[in-house]
């Protein structure tokens, strides 16, 4: 029996050892397998394999480990330096007590200073000498490589909002970042979108269903922005695969200098084509990879201005460029080298090397580049015609080609800088120049053929975010999308919720969604999610419309469908607040305001709202701290005023509340509210006296 046993351990043990062995061979064949189907794929490819969105990023410093030199030249250029977090070493500011920069539309000032290792900016208001009001708020990144500017970023439980000063590098001083500035001041509210993050940056780990919310954020633009995912290219690598590139095309990673001309340009115009981006459907500004065609992705418009040719903003690179006679005389050139599909043509390349840093370089760099293709001599004759180009001294006038056909000028959209102009030109007399602004229209920079759609999208987006003081940019977006009929309003509803929207034709808004019966037609179209939060978007505006004309019901349900599309949204859940709250629904109300303060517990609206339903709840001590903790960090702002004025007159201190109101007042001289609740305090005041 003990035979038996030990037999049967022994066959066991040896059918043990054989299924091990069995399966170490097999596991080996199978990975031999594995690999040599991959470097076959590798092999015979013929496109680049790491556009596909399931090949992963490995981080920058994973290319420095075959890449040394080029990684510690690259890290010291502009796109390598464009954004850290908020040390000293980042900075390239001055500080002092005497860095103080005035709103004077606004009334603040703003004073930048180190706490210890912490960069802060102070915003204050004096009375006299007394300062009488003060916020400190902690910055947590900085913005921009210091060449130009350094803006300033600040982080709340992962929202990112920019800071209300900027550093500019070129004339060494403080002053309002760019769009702050004559009475624009949005001080510590201005968000920090996507679109932005993705250029200034590399791709962020972005909170879908918001529109300023991270989970984190990448230090600076690094080397996959340009090359594309590198995990294939690691993994042929440490499985031996080799290319010699001298002679063929390594596609488990894009080499930009190789791409065909258009796309090469496509790559660069991603960031440094600055305009207003319209997404294709179903599109974010994750989809674009090197190798790919910027029109597949986003089409960019530009407005076109008789008489502005000389203006220009600061990420407009790719826009100049393309109106150059360098460049379209050389578009149809074709390389006999299909290793270096530029050489016959101008791109960002013929001039710029990105692992280097463009500080470097001096004019004689860019100068022998122009002379690759212009004689000086011609040159010389015709510079010698233009008044202008007189002041150049006659040693450098066939030699400082830059100066004269790339002057740098101010830009129109970030203040205290100068920048290259980037359309290759002769220049024109000064007294040729026009001066009488006058639109044309809006043209696609990075699509010769976009769509009627899209056309349209970039008029109303136009007016939306760069020129609301010109709503005949409306009009030319109606002209793209009919309403005459239910289907046409059916195919086109959301752009013409958009027009009525901002047109504030709210009658003619509801006339769109009334089409849209019964209400599941409409319910089943705004369900989708996206980066860019497009249906929620379009059932927040129809939910403005319900509130503005005093139907609670109808704001109720779309500002919900806004708030389920999109939650961390912070605004939609506060409109569906104030809503709850005019629907007398207390409770819910609250649980929303506690939701948004737990996001952002600065959000001032959250803050007065709150203690708004807290004094409806007879609870007059926790209303006036909520009240005190929005004005302490926004001291203007009308609601909280209001409330403030309310909550005197609830404890019967109507001196206090007239003092509230007259503050109100003088702020905002036409504000209704106020001067009725001033007018009954005053016939109170008359009936004690009598």
């Amino acid at each position: 029996m003990n035979k038996n046993k030990a037999l049967l351990k022994y066959i066991l043990a040896g059918l043990f050892l054989c299924f091990v062995v069995f399966s170490a061979s097999y596991c080996h064949t199978s990975n031999q397998s594995v690999k040599d189907n991959f470097l076959a794929k590798v092999d015979s490819a013929h496109s680049y394999l790491n556009i596909n969105d399931t090949v992963k990023y490995v981080g920058a410093h994973t290319c420095m480990l075959c890449h040394q030199n080029i990684y510690d030249s690259f890290m010291h250029t502009g796109m390598g330096e464009s954004f850290d977090i908020a040390t000293k070493q980042k900075s390239s500011a001055r500080f002092g007590n005497h860095e103080v920069v005035y709103d004077k539309f606004k009334d603040f000032y703003y004073h930048p200073f180190w706490k210890k290792d912490s960069l802060y900016v102070l915003e204050y208001r004096l009375k006299g000498h007394d300062t009488i009001y003060r916020h400190e708020q902690q910055i947590n990144y900085v913005i921009g490589s210091g060449q130009h500017t350094n803006s300033h970023i600040y982080r709340v439980n992962g929202y990112l909002y920019q800071a209300p000063i900027t550093f500019y590098t070129q004339s060494g001083k403080w002053d309002l970042a760019p769009g702050f500035s004559d009475g624009f001041n949005s001080r510590f509210s201005r968000e920090v979108g996507l679109e932005c993050m993705s250029c200034h940056n590399s791709y962020p780990d972005f909170v879908m269903g918001s529109t300023n919310k991270y989970n984190s954020v990448p230090n600076g633009i690094a080397c996959e922005r340009c090359h594309g995912a590198g995990e294939v290219h690691v993994k042929a690598i440490q499985l031996g695969y080799k290319v010699d590139t001298t002679k063929a095309i390594d596609y488990t990673i894009v080499n930009p200098a190789k791409l065909p001309v258009n796309l090469q340009v496509d790559l660069c115009e991603r960031c440094h084509l600055q305009g207003n981006s319209i997404l294709k459907p179903g599109k974010s500004y994750f989809d674009f990879k090197p190798g790919m065609k910027l029109s597949d992705i986003e089409d960019v418009f530009m407005p076109k201005y008789k008489g502005m040719e000389d203006e220009y903003i600061m990420a407009s690179h790719m826009a100049r460029m393309k109106m150059s006679k360098c460049y379209l005389g050389s578009i149809n050139n074709k390389s006999t080298n299909p290793l270096k599909p530029y050489q016959n043509t101008m791109t960002c390349i013929t001039c710029h090397n990105p692992h280097v840093d463009v500080r470097s370089e001096n004019d004689n760099y860019f100068n022998t580049i122009c002379k690759n293709c212009h004689q000086p001599k011609s040159c010389k004759q015709i510079t010698l015609e233009i008044e202008e180009c007189n002041t150049v001294p006659a040693f450098a006038r066939d030699t400082n080609c830059v100066s004269c056909h790339m002057p740098k000028g101010p830009t129109i959209d970030i203040p205290h800088v100068l920048t290259t102009d980037h359309y290759i030109r002769i220049p024109i007399k000064n007294e040729d120049k026009k001066k009488v602004k006058e639109f044309i229209t809006l043209y696609d920079v990075s699509n010769d053929n976009p769509s009627a759609e899209t056309r349209g999208l970039a008029f109303i987006q136009q007016y939306a975010r760069f020129e609301s003081d010109f709503p005949l940019l409306l009009d030319s977006a109606k002209h793209y999308f009919a309403d005459n009929t239910p289907a046409e309003i059916k195919k086109n509803f959301s752009p013409l919720v958009d027009i009525a929207f901002y047109k504030k034709d709210y009658n003619k808004l509801l006339l769109y969604v009334g089409v849209m019966q019964p209400r599941y037609v409409l319910d089943s179209m705004l369900v989708h999610k996206d980066y860019a939060n497009t249906d929620a978007w379009t059932a927040y505006r129809i939910g403005e419309a319900f509130y503005q004309i005093n139907n609670m019901r109808g704001a109720e349900a779309f500002y919900q469908k806004s708030v389920s599309l999109a939650k961390y949204v912070l605004e939609f859940n506060n409109k569906l607040g104030a809503t709850l709250v005019s629907l007398n629904k207390l409770d819910e109300a609250e649980k929303i305001y506690d939701f948004i303060l737990t996001q952002d517990p600065e959000f001032v609206s959250a803050l007065t709202n709150k203690g708004f339903i807290m004094l409806r709840k007879g609870n007059a001590a926790e209303a006036k701290s909520y009240y005190d903790k929005a004005l302490a960090l926004s001291p203007d702002d009308k609601q909280a005023m209001l409330n403030m004025a309310g909550w005197y007159i609830y404890q019967k201190q109507f001196d206090k509340a007239t003092e509230s109101l007259k503050q109100v007042l003088k702020k905002y001289p036409s504000e209704g509210q106020a001067k009725t609740l001033l007018q009954q305090l005053k016939g109170m005041g008359n009936k004690k006296a009598a």
